[in-house]
């Protein structure tokens, strides 16, 4: 059995994701794996070694939702630190959120999601959600800064 590298890491993982919207609604993905399976999320993933973070959200974009998009603007810096039980590090992303818009396809979820849908701001507060994802949501909609 391979190790999950990913957990447990020596050091930060860098990954990318991406604020899709359609007038007031986002685009959201339902994580079909740990960590977070079955939370609600924005689309992204990890860097690849040897891919830029542009390249990197445009595949994982794509293989989560079957949307080619293109980046709008860089939106914000999110950092995910997730505790085991024990208060060991179990998870550690710096997370860089770049506003998309859909080029063309239709959202069906791909490899690691489990669901993918529209969500207006009523909505997202009746779902689970991944921590800190509403405010960066909210933050990049209106193009506040972040503090």
């Amino acid at each position: 059995m391979q190790h999950d590298v990913r957990r447990y890491p020596n050091k930060p993982i860098l990954g990318v994701g991406a604020l899709i919207y359609d007038g007031d609604r986002v685009l959201l993905v339902q994580r079909g794996k740990e960590p977070l399976q079955g939370y609600w999320s924005l689309p992204g993933g990890a860097v690849e070694p040897g891919e830029g973070v542009e390249q990197a959200l445009l595949r994982e974009v794509l293989e989560e939702t079957n949307l080619i998009v293109e980046i709008v603007r860089f939106g914000e810096i999110f950092e995910r630190i997730m505790p085991d039980a024990e208060g060991k590090i179990e998870y550690h992303y710096v997370l860089l959120d770049y506003v998309c818009s859909v080029i063309s396809g239709e959202p069906h979820p791909g490899s690691d999601s489990a669901d993918v849908r529209w969500f207006s701001p009523e909505e997202l507060k009746g779902v689970p959600i991944t921590s800190g994802t509403l405010e960066v949501i909210e933050r990049c909609r209106t193009g506040a800064r972040i503090s």
